[in-house]
């Protein structure tokens, strides 16, 4: 068993155990503790650090000078062959194809948010068939370029 089943074990147990259904983690963890479920080791706290500077790295933001629209500054590009991920300053021009890398990499996990949410929904709505089924639109089309117009008329 994985230590993602095992924990999803955790979960069910203490839900069948408190019979409560909307869960708050930390409690859960308690919970976890208390019958003996082992703590893990204090993380390395570089480890730590380099996780909050990813982090901070990842919502920075700056204003674009011509259209006044907000940018990330820092964009993680996995390195080839997917060993480690390195960060980039959009305004220190890295090359074309380590943006490239980021911007597909952040597109793809958009991708696995889309397909998830789906999966959710359809099973949401085939266990509720006497309900109206949540349809849930993908184009994002629209949607973007409304929030390009706001911030345009923000700007202004």
């Amino acid at each position: 068993m994985s230590k993602a089943q095992d924990l999803q074990n955790l979960i069910r147990l203490y839900k069948n155990s408190t019979g409560i259904r909307e869960v708050d983690m930390r409690q859960v963890a308690i919970y976890a503790r208390d019958i003996g479920y082992p703590l893990a080791e204090p993380k390395d706290p570089i480890d730590l650090l380099a996780k909050d500077l990813a982090r901070a790295a990842r919502e920075e933001t700056r204003q674009d000078e011509l259209t006044g629209r907000p940018y990330r500054v820092h964009h993680a590009v996995p390195a080839p062959g997917g060993q480690f991920t390195f960060w980039v300053d959009i305004d220190e021009n890295p090359p074309r194809s380590q943006m490239v890398r980021s911007l597909t990499n952040r597109r793809e996990q958009m991708v696995g948010d889309g397909f998830s949410l789906v999966c959710d929904a359809e099973h949401w709505n085939r266990c509720n068939s006497d309900e109206e089924p949540i349809q849930i639109e993908l184009d994002f089309t629209f949607d973007v370029e409304l929030r390009m117009n706001q911030v345009d008329e923000e700007a202004s």
